[in-house]
């Protein structure tokens, strides 16, 4: 007989007999009952359960003892990898490709820009007759290089990609980046309550812009917006710098790309905006990168 199994049924007569003194309401047998072997008698549940294991243990070979499961026990859940890396936040449910945005209230007065920015949209509902399941991970900032503050911009849909690709990452697709910023709800407005415009609340309607090729460079710190954050925590994805997105079914396969979450001009600035139609090489000085990869 193995040596753990001589110490099993040293131990299975004592853990019995304290076991027989805790039913019945009766009085637990002190350490001084069990002194001989030196073990401390505990309350009837855990000696039952403890007893059965040594028996086990005792009768069986080598080969026949009862497994142990492998990070199992209460902290199991906490011990698995998180879904997503630190930096990023995790997008999990159902996705709707078609929404119907109504706007109750525009922000500026009948002109040529009456119907460009919206003050208040109705409760939008979902046209597309099935949802589509979406999980992955998605930055919860605007990349920013490391040692500097502000986000990094003057990029084109290709040098995005590649930023991207060295992380090990990638670019979202469009329907990724939109979902990130509106969440289940379909909400215009990745910030509040998701229907009503607040220009306090993200980097949005500057009017001083300077001009077509000299824009004013108003950039700010990814996440110095607390408000400015979407159902899924994810922040500025309204305004600050407008970020690169890749189409799923682009009209023209030569050009993949497209802007999303506009940047700090008066812009519409909501979750299904975009900017299209600039190929793959424009370089903007006010756009930038965020990225996306799949969740574990």
């Amino acid at each position: 007989m193995h040596r753990q199994s001589r110490v099993a049924m040293r131990l299975l007569p004592v853990l019995v007999a304290g076991l027989c003194a805790c039913t019945g309401g009766s009085k637990p047998s002190s350490s001084a009952d069990a002194g001989a072997a030196g073990v401390t008698v505990a309350a009837s549940a855990p000696a039952a359960k403890l007893a059965t294991t040594l028996a086990a243990t005792a009768s069986a070979t080598p080969s026949e003892k009862p497994a142990v499961a492998q990070g199992g026990g209460p902290n199991a859940a906490s011990a698995k990898a998180p879904a997503c890396p630190a930096d990023m936040a995790l997008v999990d449910g159902d996705y709707c490709p078609e929404p119907i945005l109504n706007c109750l209230e525009w922000t500026d007065p009948p002109g040529e820009y009456h119907e460009y920015r919206c003050a208040k949209y109705a409760k939008p509902t979902c046209r597309s007759a099935k949802r589509s399941a979406m999980r992955f991970c998605i930055d919860k900032l605007e990349y920013t290089k490391s040692g500097e503050k502000l986000p990094l911009a003057h990029q084109s849909w290709t040098s995005a990609k590649g930023v991207c690709e060295a992380q090990g990452k990638r670019l979202c697709m469009e329907a990724e980046w939109q979902f990130a910023c509106e969440g289940p709800d379909m909400h215009p407005y990745p910030y509040g309550d998701g229907l009503t415009r607040d220009a306090t609340a993200c980097n949005i309607d500057k009017t001083n812009l300077g001009r077509a090729n000299d824009l004013i460079d108003y950039r700010e710190v990814s996440g110095s917006h607390p408000r400015c954050v979407s159902p899924f925590g994810v922040y500025d994805m309204s305004g600050n710098i407008e970020e690169w997105a890749t189409q799923e079914t682009p009209p023209d396969p030569k050009d993949r790309s497209t802007m999303k979450g506009a940047w700090w001009l008066p812009g519409r600035n909501t979750c299904r905006a975009r900017t299209v139609g600039h190929t793959e090489i424009y370089e903007g000085s006010q756009v930038g990168v965020r990225c996306c990869e799949a969740a574990k």
